[in-house]
């Protein structure tokens, strides 16, 4: 069994907390807040949830995926809080450590790339566990699949079976997709299966 030692992680955790990259960036959104980040690592979880940046009620709580978007990611899943906040079990890694405000009309802005300029490459290093990485939003794809993802998301997560037993690209878990759920009914039919029965596997030897 897996178990994650808090000390391997710490020092780069420390630093990810102390970023204040994107400070002035983030004074001047519409939302006018401070640098939050909100690391989720682990050196030994075998799923890396690879989201694009922590919402409002994130930034606030200080726990990833806590809202609905992480209630829906979870079902899709078929897996529970106490299985998701298990660093033995799942990391997570999204584009961006910060919620990045809103736009003049509320919308959440992109992550800034920035974040995963500085940061991705040493946090993916320190996750050698990772046997299925799960690719939440075009943000997520393009950084990961470069040009297979061009085509936008609904052909990249049409195009599931191309990528291997290691990856898995999803739609954004938000309510702000439902619509998209709707309109692409294979997605529940075809791709949740299969999600559920990979995450099934890999937790079974954890």
């Amino acid at each position: 069994m897996a178990v994650e030692s808090p000390s391997v992680l710490d020092p780069l955790v420390a630093e990810i907390r102390a970023c204040r990259i994107c400070a002035p960036r983030f004074a001047a959104t519409r939302t006018a807040h401070a640098p939050r980040p909100v690391p989720w690592l682990s050196a030994v979880a075998p799923i890396l949830a690879a989201g694009q940046a922590p919402g409002a009620r994130v930034h606030a709580g200080g726990l990833p995926f806590d809202d609905a978007s992480g209630d829906r990611l979870r079902d899709w899943m078929g897996v529970d809080r106490a299985c998701f906040y298990d660093r033995a079990r799942f990391g997570v890694l999204p584009m961006a450590f910060c919620f990045p405000g809103y736009d003049a009309k509320g919308s959440d802005l992109p992550p800034p790339p920035i974040c995963a300029t500085t940061w991705r490459a040493r946090a993916l290093a320190a996750m050698p566990g990772v046997r299925l990485v799960l690719l939440i939003g075009g943000h997520a794809q393009r950084w990961h699949l470069g040009a297979a993802a061009r085509a936008g998301v609904t052909a990249t997560v049409a195009n599931w079976r191309a990528f291997g037993p290691g990856i898995l690209p999803l739609p954004h878990p938000s309510w702000r997709n439902t619509g998209w759920l709707r309109r692409n009914p294979w997605f529940a039919e075809e791709l949740l299966p299969e999600l559920r029965g990979r995450v099934s596997s890999l937790l079974a030897g954890v």
